[in-house]
């Protein structure tokens, strides 16, 4: 299992949305998702494709959707989803068949849904 299904399952996805939203995601055509959810995933892919592109222009379209505190958890993570993959990738680590998560409460918070 994908780190990212295992974080919509942790955030109280079923099986049947996190393919949905995986398809969708992995499809590039994000009209299903929210304008905030698409200028995240746009920075993202943007920052992972070409880091020294990002500008503060991207900085403050994440700033217009989500508000500064937000964007900067939006940048925090991810820079860290970026590096813990190049991580994985130089060592070549597998990734948990299981979700490790298992067990842990679900997020309730369903205005993040798309």
């Amino acid at each position: 299992m994908g780190h990212t299904e295992m974080a919509l399952a942790v955030a109280g996805l079923d099986r049947k949305a996190i393919t949905e939203r995986c398809r969708h995601l992995a499809g590039g055509d994000w009209s299903v998702f929210r304008p905030g959810e698409r200028a995240a995933f746009a920075f993202a892919r943007k920052q992972a494709r070409k880091p020294s592109a990002v500008t503060a222009d991207d900085f403050q379209e994440l700033v217009d959707h989500f508000g500064r505190d937000r964007a900067l958890d939006v940048v925090w993570w991810a820079c860290h989803c970026h590096y813990m993959t190049r991580v994985a990738d130089a060592f070549q680590l597998p990734l948990e068949r299981e979700n490790v998560f298992d067990g842990f409460p679900p997020s309730r918070d369903k205005s993040r849904e798309p």
